[in-house]
C-alpha cells in the first residue's frame, strides 16, 4: 500500500503511538483522564545541505555526516560526526533540506562536545528564504500559530527535540562562542496519521499525476488531531476552508475520524445564531460539507446526530431571504480571499450558496425523515432562484452561481471562466470553477488549466500547494528550494496579500487540494450517486490522455479503474468493485 509518500519507504525510523497503550500501573487511576494521540512519528535525516558558512575564525568539518541515516542515540564511540568550532566573533551556520514540506520539529543528537550546554538558534522555512530570514514587519515573516524561530540548549552527550510547525528547510546557528559541537544526528521529527492511501490516480500526463499526489499529500499533512487549514499558519478548523479537503479525504483515504471531529468542534463552538469563524458561508459550508460526507460514507446514524442543529441552522438562514428571493446574509460577507474586493462577485456567489444550502437540506432532510423540513427547504430554494444577481466578471461567483443553477454552466464557462485561462483562477474556488467547467462539458480546458495553475508551483519546487497563488507570479520568479540568484523574484516574500503577506503565506494549504478530487471525479470518471457508494458512476472523461488508472475508496472497499483509448478514439473500460457497490455506466 501506499503511505504518505513514496520517498518515506526505506528512510523512516517509526514510533507508531497510533494505537491506545496501556498506562504504567502507577498512572492507571484516573488513566480516563489521558487523551492519547492519534498520529505516527517518524524521524527523517536531512536530504541536502543546501548552505553552510563560518566566519570569524569558525570552521564546520563533516556536514555530510548529517545525510546519513540515524538511531538517535548518542554513543561515546563517536564514529563519523560534525565537528562544528566556533571562534570568539563568528558564527557557523548550515540550512538543511528535508526534502519536502513536512509537519513537526527537530531532533540533535550530540557527541562529547567542550561545553556541557551549547546554543543553537533554529529557523523553520517553508522555502529556503523564510529559513533564512529574520522576523521583521517588511518580510511578514512571524512566529504565529507555530514557532519557527527558536533558540535551543543542547545537552553534553545526550539528545533534544523541539519544533511544532510546517516546513522543508531547517537553519542552524551555533550562538555559543569558542566552543567545539560534536553533532551526531540532526534529523526531522515527522507528525502524521499513518493511513494508506486507497484512492490513487496514474495517467499518460506524469505532470496530472504528480498534481493529484500533491494534492493528497498537502491534505494528508493537515490531518493532525484535528483537520486544519495549514501546518504552518492557520493551524485551525476553519470550516468553509475544510470542503475540499473533505472532498480529497473522501477520493483518497476514504473514512477517517478527523472529518468528524472537525465538524463536531465547530458545531459545538458556535450555537445559533452566531456564524461559525464569524462567517455566514462556513456555516453554509458546514452543511455542504455534511452533505458531502454522508453521501460518499453513509453513515446516517451520524447525519442524525446533526438533527437539532441542522435544523435551527436551516430555518434561521431561511430568515435571510428577503421578499424578492435576494439573500441578506450577515456577518462577514466572504468567499475567498482574492475575491473579495469584488463585492457584486461576492454576493452573487453568497446568493448561489444559499441555494446550494437549501437544496443540500432537502436532501439530507429526506434521508432523516424530516418531510417538513425537507418541504421548507425546498420553497426556500425556489424563491432563491427568482433571484438572479450580476456575476461581475467573478470567477468565484460565476462558478457557483453555474453548480447553483443561476446560470448556465456553459455561459459560465465561455464568458468567465474559461477566459484568460489559469488567469483569476485561485487556489480555494479553483476547485469550484473546476467543478462548474465541468458541469459545462469543458473537461479538457479544465485539466489545461491544473497543468497551468497548480503545475505552476511544481515547477517553483512547491511540494505541497499553496494557501494563494497567482499565474503572474511565475515572471523571473526563483524556485522556492534554492537561494535566490540575483536579479530574480523571491516569490514567497515577495507576493501574498491581506493576512498573508510575504513569508507569513502559508505553503501548505489544504484548501488548494481540489484537482485530487476533481481528476478521479471526471478523468478517472468515479462519481458517486448513492449515499454509502451503494451506486457509483462510472463515466471517464480523458481529454487528450492515452490512459488512466487509479482507485476509489468506498466504505465496502476500494473501486479498481483503469481506461485506455482505443485506436478510433473510443474508451475501453476495465472496472471492478467490491460487493455492495453497483456499478452504473
Amino acid at each position: 500500500m501506499r503511505y504518505l509518500y513514496f520517498w518515506i519507504v526505506g528512510v523512516l525510523m517509526v514510533i507508531n503511538i497510533s494505537a491506545q497503550p496501556q498506562l504504567p500501573p502507577a498512572w492507571q487511576t484516573g488513566s480516563e483522564k489521558v487523551q492519547y494521540s492519534s498520529r505516527t512519528i517518524a524521524y527523517l535525516p536531512p536530504t541536502r545541505i543546501v548552505w553552510q558558512e563560518a566566519t570569524g575564525g569558525s570552521s564546520i568539518e563533516g556536514l555530510e555526516n548529517l545525510l546519513l541515516q540515524g538511531n538517535g542515540q548518542a554513543k561515546l564511540v563517536q564514529g563519523k560526526v560534525v565537528k562544528i568550532k566556533t571562534g570568539a566573533d563568528g558564527q557557523a551556520s548550515f540550512l538543511l533540506d528535508f526534502g519536502r514540506e513536512l509537519q513537526g520539529g527537530i531532533q540533535f543528537v550530540t557527541g562529547q562536545s567542550s561545553q556541557k550546554e551549547i546554543e543553537v538558534r533554529v529557523r523553520f522555512g517553508e522555502s529556503v528564504s523564510e529559513a533564512m530570514c529574520e522576523i521583521t514587519s517588511e518580510n511578514g515573516a512571524t512566529n504565529d500559530h507555530a514557532i519557527r524561530d527558536l533558540h535551543l540548549t543542547l545537552p553534553w552527550l545526550g539528545v533534544a527535540e523541539i519544533g511544532n510547525s510546517g516546513y522543508r528547510f531547517a537553519r542552524v546557528d551555533v550562538e555559543s562562542k569558542n566552543v567545539q559541537l560534536l553533532l551526531k544526528e540532526v534529523r526531522a521529527t515527522f507528525g502524521y496519521r499513518d493511513i494508506p492511501y486507497l484512492g490513487s490516480f496514474r495517467s499518460s500526463n506524469e505532470r496530472l499525476n504528480k498534481i493529484w499526489m500533491t494534492g493528497a499529500y498537502t491534505v494528508h499533512l493537515n490531518m493532525q488531531e484535528y483537520i486544519w487549514d495549514g501546518v504552518k499558519r492557520d493551524r485551525l478548523v476553519w470550516i468553509g476552508d475544510l470542503h475540499p479537503e473533505l472532498m480529497t479525504v473522501n477520493t483518497v483515504f476514504g473514512y477517517n475520524e478527523v472529518i468528524p471531529k472537525s465538524l463536531d468542534l465547530i458545531r459545538d463552538t458556535t450555537p445559533v445564531p452566531d456564524w461559525m469563524n464569524g462567517i455566514s458561508s462556513y456555516s453554509i459550508w458546514w452543511l455542504l460539507i455534511h452533505k458531502d460526507w454522508y453521501l460518499y460514507q453513509g453513515n446516517l446514524d451520524y447525519l442524525k446526530e446533526q438533527k437539532e442543529y441542522m435544523t435551527t441552522l436551516l430555518n434561521h438562514l431561511m430568515t435571510k431571504i428577503d421578499d424578492k428571493g435576494k439573500e441578506t446574509l450577515d456577518g462577514n460577507r466572504f468567499l475567498d480571499w482574492p475575491s473579495s474586493p469584488n463585492v457584486k462577485g461576492v454576493d452573487a456567489g453568497l446568493q448561489a450558496l444559499m441555494v446550494m444550502a437549501m437544496d443540500a437540506g432537502e436532501e439530507m432532510a429526506l434521508a432523516m425523515g424530516e418531510n417538513a423540513l425537507a418541504e421548507r427547504c425546498k420553497k426556500a430554494s425556489k424563491r432563491l432562484l427568482k433571484y438572479v444577481p450580476d456575476h461581475n466578471q467573478s470567477k468565484q461567483g460565476a462558478a457557483l452561481m453555474a453548480l447553483a443553477g443561476l446560470m448556465k454552466a456553459e455561459e459560465a464557462d465561455k464568458e468567465v471562466l474559461s477566459v484568460g485561462g489559469a488567469k483569476n483562477f485561485s487556489t480555494f474556488y479553483g476547485y469550484y470553477m473546476l467543478e462548474a467547467m465541468a458541469k459545462a462539458g469543458n473537461y479538457q480546458g479544465a485539466m489545461d488549466i491544473i497543468s497551468e495553475y497548480w503545475g505552476a508551483m511544481l515547477d517553483l519546487g512547491a511540494t505541497t500547494f499553496w494557501e494563494d497563488f497567482n499565474i503572474d507570479w511565475t515572471r523571473n520568479a526563483a524556485r522556492i528550494d534554492e537561494l535566490v540568484p540575483d536579479g530574480k523574484v523571491d516569490v514567497h516574500r515577495t507576493y501574498g496579500d491581506y493576512c498573508y503577506k510575504g513569508f507569513r503565506h502559508s505553503l501548505c494549504h489544504g484548501w488548494a487540494s481540489g484537482p485530487t478530487a476533481w481528476l478521479s471525479r471526471y478523468v478517472l470518471g468515479v462519481q458517486v450517486l448513492e449515499p454509502g457508494c451503494k451506486k457509483v458512476k462510472i463515466e471517464p472523461h480523458l481529454g487528450n490522455l492515452e490512459w488512466v488508472e487509479g482507485t476509489f475508496p468506498t466504505p465496502m472497499g476500494v473501486i479498481t479503474v483503469k481506461h485506455t483509448k482505443g485506436a478510433n478514439g473510443k474508451i475501453l473500460s476495465d472496472i471492478k468493485a467490491p460487493v455492495g457497490v453497483e456499478i452504473i455506466r
